[in-house]
């Protein structure tokens, strides 16, 4: 089940929100949980079953850290057996790929394991797991003695299937004790609301561009095309994942979760160091805390700092994928951080801020043709392709087709929603309202209207395209 679905718009949320706001308060957590645990299901019992023992698994050991005095053993056997987890679930199929490369260059018979599918979200609770588990270690939250919470923390369906991932400590105190609020529930419906309208109306809507594009034989391709697809892409991943994350946030809101932000305009950085400070904030901010900061940090010496930045890009490379495109395009991004920090940054700040702001996109589109393509052959002639200019027309019939004025006005909408142009808007409106000396009654009445107004026409958009359209998961649902 996924949120830019009817059957959870209007059937799961629903009956959840309605059951949950009628229960006592004392039964909310064990509600939400059970509530999750069928959202999850939705998807496959087998998978269930999967999570099912990662939640007793580090219930268990949680425990163990908390009152026991050999924490660190419990902590190691944790980590370790939710590592092997996601290792043979998820990167079991690669490591034999590997091997049974060098296998064939050494003429010796290959392995033969069966095909084993990714459970979905595997790579977002497992992390929260470890998360857990470290946080107790640490001192930095206390254990939590009921199942139920434990369940509610890891599987907790906002953020289960594709984050952003909550840390244990970030979130402790409100699984015991959180406030609900008309104002948090509409505000949670408005976020909601904007990340659907991101995902349907304009991700699915770039994602015809950019599947076509990357559906073209790559000696057909060309330079036009080419680039086209892979903007197209840079602008879907960043809606398809933004309006996720903000659906989720809006989600946490309406049953009284604070979850933080995982995405603050990240194509209007200065350098790559800062793409990463607006890029899935979450998911850098876990390795910092719990892979980054273990290894060292920038504590010891400069090689050492730069070997775990490096290190770091390469298992962030690794988790979004199985495949080693994923891991040259953390590798890429690791590089550019050292050479960042090793004096580039500084030449940076002295050019104008548009050269800036063009330098890190465009190195950040270009890294995205490895997260897209099918595999590093087809990278490799996607970037042909794009730099290949002795034929820069665009005489792709049915990419013609494509782009009409539908598609120039989802591209322009990108533009400007990505680069925070929408944002900038708002603010300059709320100022002008606030400037006109109007009533508190007024003012109040001005923002109902238009957010009513807004969550009317997007829910309505929105359903139309899902009732006409085939269904579109998320691109971080594979990860």
């Amino acid at each position: 089940m996924v949120f830019s679905s009817l059957v959870f718009l209007y059937v799961f949320l629903p009956v959840v929100l309605i059951g949950y706001y009628v229960i006592p308060y004392k039964f909310k957590n064990l509600f939400l949980s059970v509530a999750s645990f069928i959202f999850f299901a939705w998807g496959g019992v087998s998978y269930s079953l999967i999570l099912l023992f990662s939640l007793i698994l580090n219930f268990f050991i949680g425990k163990g850290i908390a009152f026991n005095k050999n924490k660190k053993t419990f902590l190691i056997i944790g980590v370790t057996v939710n590592l092997i987890i996601i290792g043979i679930f998820k990167y079991a199929g690669l490591i034999t790929e590997t091997i049974n490369s060098l296998l064939g260059i050494m003429m010796v018979s290959t392995l033969k394991i069966p095909k084993i599918i990714l459970p979905i979200g595997i790579s977002f609770y497992t992390f929260q797991a470890i998360s857990y588990l470290v946080d107790i270690y640490r001192g930095e939250a206390e254990v939590q003695k009921k199942f139920t919470n434990v369940v509610l923390y890891i599987s907790l369906f906002p953020q289960l299937i594709a984050g952003p991932i909550v840390r244990y400590h970030d979130i402790a105190i409100q699984i015991k004790n959180r406030v609900h609020s008309f104002e948090k529930f509409s505000s949670g419906v408005m976020r909601f609301v904007l990340g659907l309208g991101k995902k349907v109306l304009i991700a699915n809507n770039l994602a015809i561009i950019a599947d076509y594009v990357f559906s073209i034989t790559p000696e057909n391709l060309t330079f036009s095309p080419a680039w086209i697809g892979i903007i197209a892409y840079t602008f879907q991943i960043y809606f398809d994942f933004s309006g996720y994350s903000d659906m989720a946030i809006g989600l946490g809101r309406m049953f009284g979760f604070n979850i933080l932000e995982n995405f603050n305009f990240p194509y209007i950085s200065k350098s790559i160091r800062e793409f990463w400070r607006r890029w899935h904030i979450s998911l850098s901010n876990w390795f910092r805390d719990y892979l980054y900061i273990s290894m060292g940090g920038n504590r010891i010496n400069k090689f050492r700092t730069y070997f775990n930045l490096f290190f770091v890009f390469f298992v962030t490379g690794l988790w979004h994928g199985a495949s080693w495109g994923f891991v040259v395009w953390g590798l890429i991004h690791g590089a550019l951080m050292i050479f960042e920090r090793l004096g580039l940054d500084k030449i940076l700040k002295k050019t104008p801020s548009l050269f800036q702001h063009t330098y890190t996109f465009l190195l950040a589109v270009l890294a995205w043709v490895l997260f897209r393509a099918d595999d590093f052959s087809h990278a490799t002639k996607f970037y042909h392709a794009l730099f290949n200019f002795s034929d820069t027309t665009l005489n792709d019939v049915k990419l013609i087709i494509k782009l009409n004025n539908e598609t120039f006005l989802v591209f322009a909408i990108a533009v400007l929603g990505s680069f925070g142009v929408f944002k900038y808007i708002n603010n300059l409106f709320k100022q002008i309202i606030e400037n006109c000396n109007l009533s508190v009654q007024l003012v109040n009445y001005i923002k109902l209207t238009i957010q009513f107004a807004f969550v009317f026409i997007v829910i309505l958009l929105c359903t139309t395209y899902l009732v006409n359209n085939s269904y579109n998961p998320f691109i971080y649902f594979r990860f």
